[in-house]
């Protein structure tokens, strides 16, 4: 069985080390004036405009939000599974939901660090030596893949929301029932078995680790039964009993039946070694952005000139049209699926949607607020259109981003009055909002084409991450 005592120990030098890496992020950012040949301090003079503002800067910049956002996820994550190890070793309603706000917190600055993706970086392209290679070498898709095959982890509904056995594929039939019931073909659950585990079957749908794993742990699947018999949702998450985490016997469940004290305990195997596999692949993200290691993705990115910059831009644009308005919101709307939201079990779908655009605008300013409250913050897109005499166009990507977040606060806003993103779905006036929402990012997406174009530089198809019209 997986090792709790050893693990909760290399958390705890995990955790000294991150805030000993973060005390390193910082640096000229071409606002203090020291990049000013002429002795002058970098700015017009009279209003503050950054006059002198390099790609250097912006590059130096974008990696240390980089760190800070990452190295802001690891402490987030480290800090979730000391709660998910409590709820493990005495599970009761409070503790499960202490594990719960932990994952909601932990999501906060992970969602930001999505515009890191698409551009050959280390979430995308690092391998599990430490090597930088292709696009999808990378961790990412243990860390956020989705949907998650849940299925293949964990007892499940016949029936979710009118489709029979979602995730339940042609390369999963030698499973008896799942890995927590099947002792047999898994007889150990940690982490390696986890890792090499991931996408059983050489299928890509076969997700199951990272965060939707240990949201799915927590939460259960969302039924969306509200009772009417119209097909309409309800307001709430899945609603998973602490008791499927009791192993004394007699009192483990599988829901709302009895179970096996096994069955309980290798779910808190199940999921503790999630979480491990979670906190080992960000911690090799933050030490790849580490700005005191020499050779590392860091020194190389903030090197690359215009190359960098043009990934910066790359992935701004492929988030905002592609991954966010295609696949996270644009699918969900035209089928009414809720098995297509990101974060479906907690019904925090809301929160990716604005996050992962709000890291797209921190890109462009050049800023970050890190969980403790302080801000990262030096030169952005923004400066750099300004110090090249782009005034028009920087106005216009403002306004086109500030668009975009002022719809999906109002997404945003109503799941936190009680209308979560599955039911907004549903519901006409909302769907209008959430359109109003995918054409902000498109229309964002074109006002990121021309900046491309006004600073001349290279990158591929911000469009290609989607195969809906939008």
């Amino acid at each position: 069985m997986f090792s709790r005592t050893l693990f909760r120990r290399t958390s705890y030098f995990s955790l000294i080390s991150v805030f000993a890496f973060l005390t390193a992020c910082g640096g000229d950012d071409g606002r203090n004036g020291t990049n000013g040949s002429d002795g002058s301090n970098g700015t017009d003079g009279q209003n503050g405009i950054p006059a002198l503002v390099t790609v250097d800067d912006v590059l130096k910049t974008n990696a240390n939000v980089a760190y800070a956002a990452y190295g802001d996820s690891l402490v987030s994550a480290i800090t979730l599974d000391a709660a998910l190890a409590r709820l493990v070793a005495n599970p009761s309603e409070n503790a499960l939901a202490e594990a719960k706000s932990a994952w909601f917190a932990a999501r906060e600055p992970y969602g930001q660090t999505e515009v890191y993706r698409f551009r050959v970086g280390p979430i995308d392209a690092l391998n599990d030596a430490g090597e930088m290679g292709e696009e999808g070498d990378g961790a990412e898709g243990r860390i956020n893949a989705w949907p998650l095959g849940e299925a293949i982890i964990d007892y499940v509904a016949n029936q979710v929301d009118g489709d029979e056995s979602p995730e339940n594929v042609e390369s999963t039939a030698g499973i008896t029932g799942n890995i927590i019931a099947d002792s047999a073909s898994f007889p150990t659950i940690d982490k390696e078995a986890l890792a090499n585990n991931f996408e059983l079957g050489g299928d890509e749908r076969n997700v199951t680790t990272g965060y939707h794993a240990i949201e799915f742990l927590l939460w259960g699947q969302d039924l969306n039964d509200d009772g009417s018999g119209n097909g309409a949702r309800d307001a709430t998450g899945g609603h998973r009993p602490f008791t499927d985490y009791l192993t004394t016997a007699g009192n483990c469940t599988s829901g709302d039946v009895a179970a096996a004290e096994t069955i309980c305990e290798r779910r808190g195997d199940y999921l503790l070694a999630a979480s491990a596999l979670l906190i080992d692949d960000l911690t090799r993200i933050v030490d790849a952005w580490n700005p005191s290691v020499d050779g590392n993705h860091y020194s190389t990115f903030v090197a690359g000139g215009n190359n960098s910059l043009a990934k910066i831009l790359e992935g701004m644009g492929r988030l905002s049209f592609g991954e966010l308005a295609g696949e996270r919101m644009n699918i969900a709307l035209l089928q009414d699926s809720q098995e297509d939201e990101h974060s479906c079990f907690s019904d925090n779908t809301h929160r990716d949607i604005f996050l992962n655009a709000k890291g797209v605008q921190n890109a462009f300013l050049g800023d970050y607020q890190r969980i403790d409250g302080s801000v990262i913050s030096g030169s952005g897109i923004d400066d750099l259109l300004i110090s090249v005499g782009e005034v028009a166009l920087e106005n216009q990507l403002r306004a086109a981003l500030e668009d975009t977040m002022i719809k999906l606060a109002v997404i945003d806003q109503k799941a936190k009055s009680g209308e979560p993103f599955d039911n907004q779905i549903q519901n006409a006036d909302s769907r209008a909002l959430i359109s109003a929402g995918i054409q902000g990012l498109s229309s964002q997406t074109d006002a990121i084409e021309d900046v491309i174009q006004a600073l001349n530089v290279t990158t591929g198809d911000l469009r290609q991450d989607t195969e809906e019209e939008i």
